[in-house]
């Protein structure tokens, strides 16, 4: 049976042949011009055989079909690291650990870039190809399974499983990782602030005390399991004067920061103190309480609304918000609802990226 290009390119992909994939796909450029996946294959081609300026080219084509694609950010992310711009890499990989938090290839990743981030040691794992184990993943190449005995593949996998469950700690009695590392350097510390002023506007301008003290307590915050608290203090030191290598540390520890759930959410920020300081807030999560309008369910199967906050009295509302699903909640219509989410921002306006609802239809709201 006849196949596709994209399936037969896919395969030559897998199997590391690369330069026959790119002249097989780039043949079928008319055909599949606007195909997400067309240009993100190419773009993972070429990024595989080191064509790094084309891959990028192909990425940002496939970027202004669809977003939030983990391969995608992978790619985007990887191109990033290998010039050892890791503040744009670390972006990326935080658009990643939204969509798909348990992402093996952009865990490894921000483990790396924590413990080995620095611009020297990134030069050698590009040079001896290391870094290609933070591109999007090919799976095992199909040439190299036919000729590894079975009982040997079974063997390297186990081994594989084991160092991977090894690596992540299990915190699951309550300890938090040591985050030592990321304290300050004595330079740091003397020199915190951006020297040259005029590259960017900043919402903060603070003093040099003022930004080791911010940024001692988010780590503070996060020891105590305050993540909340910690994001505020990591956003002020992202939109201030802060030096680079800084803002470098507060984007590492808020990789560390957990999705919360109604039970462990702490200082939780009114609808006011967001309106009243978008910037400072975003990122944070929120419980926040009202009833919803405007539900609509998407064809994609995500599902969109706008919540009247504090409305679950039916007396005053102190806001509308709109809020985002990836799918349907079971959100009964004209009762009071809780809404566990994500400060969010588009098109400058806030939005709740929403993970849980909680709903008591008979008794009303807890």
């Amino acid at each position: 049976m006849a196949q596709d290009v994209l399936t037969v390119a896919w395969k030559y992909i897998r199997r590391r042949k690369f330069a026959t994939a790119i002249k097989m796909l780039e043949n079928r450029s008319e055909i599949y011009e606007d195909n997400f996946e067309y240009y993100l294959m190419l773009g993972t081609a070429c990024l595989y055989a080191g064509d790094i300026g084309t891959a990028s080219s192909y990425y940002q084509r496939a970027r202004k079909i669809k977003i939030s694609d983990s391969r995608l950010l992978l790619g985007q992310a990887a191109i990033f690291l290998r010039r050892g711009d890791t503040d744009r890499a670390l972006q990326y990989y935080m658009d990643i650990k939204d969509i798909a938090p348990n992402n093996k290839t952009m865990l490894n990743a921000l483990e790396f870039i924590r413990k080995h981030g620095d611009y020297d040691t990134i030069c050698r794992w590009v040079d001896t190809g290391r870094i290609e184990q933070f591109y999007p993943p090919l799976g095992v190449n199909p040439q190299v399974v036919t000729n590894i005995a079975l009982p040997v593949l079974a063997c390297i996998i186990g081994c594989i499983l084991v160092i991977s469950l090894v690596r992540r700690p299990d915190y699951s009695d309550g300890t938090r990782l040591d985050i030592k590392h990321l304290a300050l350097s004595p330079e740091e510390k003397t020199s915190p602030q951006e020297q040259d002023l005029s590259t960017q506007p900043y919402s903060y301008i603070l003093s040099s005390k003022q930004i080791t003290d911010s940024y001692n307590q988010a780590l503070k915050y996060f020891q105590s399991k305050r993540d909340n608290a910690a994001q505020v203090e990591i956003n002020t030191i992202l939109n201030s004067n802060a030096s680079v290598s800084v803002k470098q540390k507060a984007h590492v520890l808020m990789t560390y920061l957990e999705e919360p759930t109604f039970d462990t959410l702490v200082d939780n920020p009114s609808y006011k103190d967001v309106e009243s300081d978008t910037t400072k807030y975003l990122d944070c999560w929120v419980s926040w309480s009202g009833k919803v309008s405007n539900a609509v369910l998407n064809p994609d199967g995500s599902y969109s609304c706008q919540l009247l906050v504090g409305y679950d009295s039916g007396e005053n509302v102190d806001g509308i918000v709109a809020v985002k699903f990836n799918a349907a909640p079971n959100i009964v219509p004209d009762q009071p609802v809780r809404i566990l989410g994500k400060i969010s921002l588009e098109d400058k306006k806030i939005y709740l990226r929403g993970k849980s609802v909680y709903q008591s239809v008979k008794n009303g709201m807890k």
